[in-house]
């Protein structure tokens, strides 16, 4: 059976007729769903959420056209896989931010840019994202950004240096940090 799936899948992405790819990915905090357009990786889902929920905001908000083929995301595997072993201190990935908008994208993009083992405030986002009175909005761009761990929303403190929320739950925050020597 896992062979005819493979092979429909290939099938629908050598026809054209796959625009999201996604796949479960093993980690030390328990199984991601990730997933790809031909953009980028477009979505990660945490252990802490619902799977079907995941497939079907990206059934509604990306396209119907949704399929899991594990191939198409091998490199994202690959730099996770690397990364949860402390030996990758930056993803080289294509993203796709269209899963998100307006200040969010602005603050999580500023995330994104935020180097391995050093954290922000959320006050230093929201100033990154071109108002710094909109500390709530920042953690709202925290708590919605579609990529995380890629978009390493785990580094985004609050002022004098408590952690804050976390979609995966502050023993995972904790953990990331701890492992990019961080830690809390």
């Amino acid at each position: 059976m896992k062979g005819s799936l493979q092979r429909l899948a290939e099938r629908a992405d050598a026809e054209g007729l796959l625009d999201v790819a996604y796949a479960n990915v093993d980690s030390p905090f328990g199984a991601l769903l990730i997933a790809a357009t031909p953009r980028g990786l477009v979505k990660v889902s945490l252990p802490a959420y619902d799977p079907e929920e995941a497939l079907e905001e990206l059934a509604t908000r990306v396209s119907p056209r949704v399929l899991e083929a594990p191939a198409r995301l091998d490199q994202v595997r690959r730099e996770l896989d690397l990364y949860f072993e402390g030996k990758l201190t930056e993803f080289d990935l294509p993203l796709d931010w269209q899963l998100t908008d307006g200040f969010q994208k602005k603050v999580q993009r500023a995330i994104a840019r935020i180097p391995y083992g050093k954290t922000r405030t959320y006050t230093e986002m929201a100033r990154s994202a071109g108002n710094e009175r909109a500390v709530r909005a920042a953690g709202t761009a925290c708590g919605t950004n579609p990529i995380p761990i890629v978009v390493p929303c785990h580094r985004v403190l609050r002022t004098g240096g408590a952690l804050g929320g976390y979609g995966g739950g502050l023993p995972m925050k904790k953990a990331l940090l701890e492992l990019e020597g961080s830690g809390r």
